[in-house]
C-alpha cells in the first residue's frame, strides 16, 4: 500500500512517457488517464489493482509492451543463473571460511579471512564491478562483460543458441561480484556462531570421549551453530529472484534487476509495483522458511 502511495506520487505518474511526445495532445492524456481509471480516486484505484493481482493479473507494462507478468517471466531465468550461481558460490566457500576461522581462532588464517570479510563487506558494488571489468576485460583475461543473448533463451535452457562454455565466461565476473559481499556476510556469521559452539559443553564432553574432531564439528557443532546464519541466509533469498540492480546494470545483464532499473528511469508504474510485489512476498517466504528451519535444527524450538 505504501508502495502504491510512493509511486502514484512520483513526478509524471503512470503517463509520463507519454507527457514527453510532442505528438499526442492533451485530448489523448485525457483519454489515457479515463482508459486506465486514472481520473478515479486513489483508494479506488487502489483496491481495483489488488483485486486484479489476487486474479494474477500484475497489469500491462508500457515500457515493454507486454503483460507485466509476461515481461518478469521471461527476465526470471537469467536473474536465476547469476544469483543462484553467486548465491551457491557464497555459500560453500563462506561457510566453509567461517568454520576453519573458529576452528583456529586468531591465527594467523584466521586475522587473514577476517580481514578479507571486512574486505568484502565494505567493498561497493558499483566500483568492484567496475574494477574487475577493467581488470579482466579490458587489460587482462579477454573475457567477455556484455551478455548478448536473445531474453527468451535467458537462462539454462538447452537450444540451438546455448552455449555453455560462452554462457560460463559470461557468468565468472559478475558471479564474482556478486559472491564476494554475501560471501563475507556468510563467513562473519558463520566463524561468530561457531566460536560460541566451540565453547559449550557437550562440545568439551565429545571431545573428552575421544570421537573425531571432524564428527565433533559437523555432528555436534555445526547443526547448532547454523541457528543465527538461517537468518542471514534466509534474508539473502529474496535477492535471488530480485536480482542485483547495480551489477546487472554494468554487466548486461538482462534479469530482474537491469528489468527493474529499466521501469524505474521509464516510469513504468505497473512493472515497478509488480516487481516490488513479488520481492515483498518473497520477503515474507524466506521468513517463514527460516522459522520452519529453526525447528528443524534446534529440537528445543516447537510449533504449536
Amino acid at each position: 500500500m505504501i508502495l502504491y502511495l510512493i509511486l502514484d506520487k512520483a513526478p509524471g505518474g503512470p503517463l509520463a512517457p507519454y507527457l514527453q511526445n510532442p505528438h499526442i495532445t492533451p485530448a489523448d492524456i485525457a483519454r489515457l488517464k479515463h482508459n486506465l481509471g486514472l481520473d478515479q480516486p486513489l483508494p479506488v484505484r487502489y483496491v481495483h489493482w489488488l483485486w486484479l493481482v489476487l486474479q494474477g493479473n500484475f497489469g500491462y507494462s508500457t515500457s515493454n509492451a507486454e503483460p507485466v507478468l509476461q515481461a518478469i517471466l521471461q527476465r526470471m531465468p537469467a536473474t536465476l543463473e547469476l544469483m543462484g550461481s553467486a548465491f551457491v558460490v557464497a555459500l560453500i566457500i563462506g561457510l566453509s571460511a567461517g568454520i576453519f576461522s573458529a576452528i583456529h581462532p586468531y591465527s594467523f588464517s584466521d586475522y587473514f579471512i577476517t580481514t578479507l570479510a571486512f574486505f568484502g563487506q565494505s567493498m561497493p558494488v558499483f566500483w568492484f564491478a567496475l574494477m574487475m571489468q577493467l581488470l579482466f576485460a579490458v587489460h587482462g583475461v579477454p573475457l567477455p562483460f556484455g551478455y548478448v543473448i536473445q531474453l527468451p533463451a535467458a537462462g539454462l535452457s538447452s537450444g540451438e543458441h546455448f552455449n555453455l562454455g560462452d554462457r560460463l565466461e559470461h557468468l565468472v565476473l559478475p558471479t564474482i561480484v556478486l559472491a564476494l559481499l554475501q560471501l563475507a556476510l556468510f563467513s562473519r556469521f558463520m566463524r561468530s556462531s561457531m566460536l560460541e559452539v566451540t565453547k559449550t559443553d557437550y562440545m568439551r564432553t565429545a571431545a573428552a570421549k575421544g570421537l573425531d574432531s571432524r564428527m565433533i564439528i559437523v555432528k555436534h557443532g555445526l547443526k547448532n551453530a547454523m541457528i543465527p546464519v538461517v537468518t542471514v541466509i534466509a534474508l539473502s533469498l529474496p535477492g535471488i529472484i530480485a536480482g542485483a540492480i547495480v551489477t546487472e546494470t554494468i554487466f548486461a545483464w538482462p534479469g530482474m534487476g537491469r528489468l527493474f532499473i529499466n521501469a524505474l528511469t521509464q516510469n513504468d508504474i505497473a512493472l515497478l509495483m509488480g516487481y516490488l510485489t513479488l520481492v515483498a512476498f518473497l520477503v515474507v517466504f524466506s521468513n517463514l522458511l527460516a522459522d520452519v528451519a529453526y525447528a528443524w535444527l534446534d529440537p528445543r524450538v516447537k510449533y504449536d
